[in-house]
């Protein structure tokens, strides 16, 4: 009898990995196909895309999307400021974050629990479109890089993740350091900063991830055509294909709409597709940690 139970709970050991793994795949094929899509797309021909509603692996392979994409003069223009506001943006907002998740995180600061809850209540009710605006107009950073980066420096969820990061490192730390002379900003700078490297590198990815997909703010704060950051000039390159040739642009046929939407997709996403291996190993304990210990 034993032995029979004994069979039996092998062969339905045996059986769940099958169907765990069968299922795993399923989801996995769900999550991949759409970008095997997009990215498939983005290279066919224009007869293929006219033919097939969805495409695995081009039977033909084409440029044209990406070539009157690139024709564009501005393009790279609006890659470079992409890539100055993701770069210097992301600096500004991870040296303000650290220093003051850092300074709420001790327990000694005056007033903690006040700016603790402000922190929170931005989170649940900010100031509206329209204040921001005047705001930001009243200041004089209309046309101004600094108008993507400055308005959204701080954001209260990842001050949060650091601020808890911070406070689950031992006090013994500070005080030890103390002992030996090191000031506040000597033990924030030498002793906590790189042991927070894992909340740093992961709340890094958080705010470049932000700047590299900044449009609503780009399309509030700036009137000239020339300052758009990428995304921006991108949405406007997918509104004129649909009708008529890019401004300025040196192809004569314009491929189909779906094939430049599909490009323009690529184009926006592979930049954060290639910055997010150098951050993954840290990516999970900086948010477990900054998120449940606190």
């Amino acid at each position: 009898m034993n032995k029979f139970k004994t069979q039996k709970k092998k062969k339905g050991g045996g059986l769940f990995p099958i169907i765990n793994g069968s299922i795993l795949v399923l989801i996995a094929l769900a999550c991949l196909l759409p970008f095997v899509n997009v990215i498939s797309s983005s290279f066919a021909s224009t007869q293929e895309v006219v033919a097939k509603r969805f495409i695995l692996f081009p039977t033909t392979f084409s440029l044209d999307a990406y070539r009157y994409i690139l024709s564009t003069p501005t393009i790279f223009k609006s890659l470079a400021v992409s890539i100055g506001v993701t770069g210097i943006g992301t600096l500004v907002s991870m040296v303000l974050t650290a220093l003051m998740a850092y300074g709420l995180s001790r327990k000694y600061l005056l007033g903690r629990n006040f700016f603790n809850f402000i922190v929170v209540f931005s989170m649940l009710f900010s100031g509206g479109m329209i204040p921001t605006f005047l705001v930001v107009k009243y200041v004089g950073l209309i046309d101004s890089y600094w108008s993507l980066i400055l308005p959204v420096a701080i954001n209260a969820f990842n001050l949060i993740i650091m601020r808890n990061f911070f406070q689950a490192l031992p006090d013994s730390l500070e005080e030890s350091a103390k002992m030996d002379g090191c000031t506040d900003f000597g033990v924030f700078l030498k002793i906590m900063l790189p042991l927070a490297l894992p909340s740093i590198a992961t709340i890094s990815l958080f705010y470049a991830v932000t700047y590299w997909n900044t449009y609503m703010t780009a399309i509030l704060y700036i009137n000239d055509s020339t300052k758009w950051p990428v995304q921006v000039l991108l949405r406007q390159i997918v509104i004129v294909s649909s009708g008529m040739q890019a401004e300025g642009s040196s192809v004569d046929v314009v491929p189909p709409a779906q094939t430049i939407k599909m490009a323009v997709i690529v184009i926006a996403t592979v930049p954060m597709l290639i910055a997010y291996p150098f951050v993954q190993k840290y990516f999970v304990k900086g948010a477990l940690v900054g998120s449940v210990k606190g």
